[in-house]
């Protein structure tokens, strides 16, 4: 175990110098790998993770998803969807704070990514909620509450590379995201509500829409509704497998942004590069994390991790409750995907030892990497938010969002607790 600390301590000290988290995890478990073994052994398995990750079928997943992604929000699809849920609930007290959050769940459903979504949404939520009089800590708490919802609601690439680092299924693990992805839609609404019962004035009351304005708004939004619904279903149903489905919504993808007219030749460009831009750092992230995790499994630290548990008789849900508690430290200074990727290799033999089901427990590390991006000091989508809403300071958006960490320590506990939340729509898929 003493050899895995200071592989991890060395890293996250690379990582402080400035290092790619990427480059930082490879060098650690190369070099590891070569003191402790050889420098032949190093090579090898260097070479080995490098052509593995490159042509691993199920990877093609993470590309086409991204692409898909890519394609809707170049189609400026997050208006019509703020649009739609503005249409609904805007009428209620803290109804456009409710809208944005169904809105950010929606927007998540396209792009999986919890930065974009924020990033995007505060485009387009804010200055609508500023003028209708909303405060500022409940316009910001809302947006960057609502972003972290992008790596919960299905499809999400983050659970994709769970899936693949613990061999999991990705539709049961993409079912299993469905009733927890709606169980914080409701508390975050929750939250809302709670706000604006103890000032009113935080979020003030929109006016009514008429049944002709709801049609209206939901007409506009229905494809891609029928777009996630259609790939989800697929694959719940069996029809066709991760990877199929990702290129079919790859595809359709680029026929909705030619449909509404927002792809021009330029813009195809940019969204491809951006895409391979994507996957290249997720690929350069995940090849530096196996060669770390290949290194760390060879110092026996999952298997000592599971000595201790034996050896100071702790419960398997006090376990789980101090992974979770790692998870929300370690979000203070790495993004979610390298968190996964490094950790996940190291937890999953001993939660699995213990009689966890992994795809239970893969939800409940989704929801403590959403927790870590809007928890004090380093919540990266309090920073992400910052940056582009120059005017609200960070104090402002860190007050905005405490009321929704604690419906989010309220939501975790529930799904600890009551493990069928997440275990139920896993059960019909094929």
């Amino acid at each position: 175990m003493t050899e895995s600390l200071i592989a991890l301590a060395a890293m996250l000290g690379l990582i402080f110098l400035r290092v790619p988290v990427a480059f930082a995890m490879a060098l650690v478990g190369f070099i590891g790998l070569g003191l402790l073994r050889n420098w032949s052994s190093a090579y090898a398995m260097a070479g080995s993770v490098v052509y593995e990750s490159g042509f691993q079928y199920l990877l093609s997943v993470l590309p086409l998803f991204i692409l898909m992604g890519n394609f809707v929000t170049q189609s400026r699809m997050s208006r019509e969807l703020y649009a739609a849920a503005h249409a609904v609930l805007g009428h209620r007290r803290g109804g456009l704070a409710m809208s944005t959050i169904v809105a950010c769940g929606g927007f998540g459903a396209i792009c999986g990514s919890s930065l974009a979504t924020a990033a995007t949404m505060s485009k387009v939520a804010y200055p609508e909620m500023r003028r209708l009089g909303y405060s500022e800590e409940l316009a910001a708490g809302s947006i960057a509450a609502g972003g972290t919802l992008g790596i919960l609601i299905p499809p999400s690439i983050i659970m994709v590379v769970y899936c693949l680092l613990t061999e999991q299924s990705i539709g049961k693990m993409f079912a299993a995201g469905v009733l927890p992805g709606l169980l914080a839609i409701g508390c975050y609404m929750l939250a809302v509500t709670w706000i604006t019962r103890r000032n009113p004035a935080d979020g003030p009351k929109g006016q009514r829409s008429t049944w002709k304005q709801i049609r209206s708004a939901l007409s506009k939004v229905w494809a891609v509704l029928a777009l996630i619904t259609m790939l989800m279903g697929g694959i719940y149903g069996g029809v066709f497998t991760a990877a199929e489905a990702a290129g079919i919504g790859a595809f359709l993808g680029f026929l909705f942004a030619l449909s509404r007219k927002t792809m021009t030749w330029a813009s195809f460009v940019d969204v491809v590069v951006e895409s391979a831009k994507t996957t290249g750092m997720i690929f350069m992230v995940m090849i530096g994390a196996l060669m770390l995790a290949n290194f760390i499994n060879f110092t026996s630290l999952p298997q000592d991790l599971v000595d201790i548990v034996d050896r100071f008789n702790l419960s398997p849900l006090a376990v789980i409750l101090m992974i979770s508690c790692i998870y929300i430290v370690l979000g203070c200074v790495l993004e979610s995907m390298s968190m996964i990727l490094l950790t996940v290799p190291v937890f999953y033999p001993l939660v699995q030892a213990l009689g966890f089901d992994l795809i239970w427990f893969g939800i409940i590390v989704v929801v403590v990497t959403e927790i870590s991006f809007i928890t004090p000091p380093f919540g990266m989508n309090v920073f992400v938010l910052r940056g582009l809403l120059p005017g609200v300071s960070t104090q402002t958006i860190f007050r905005g969002v405490m009321p929704f960490v604690v419906s989010d320590i309220f939501r975790l506990t529930i799904l600890i607790l009551f493990p069928a939340i997440s275990l139920y729509l896993p059960t019909f898929v094929k």
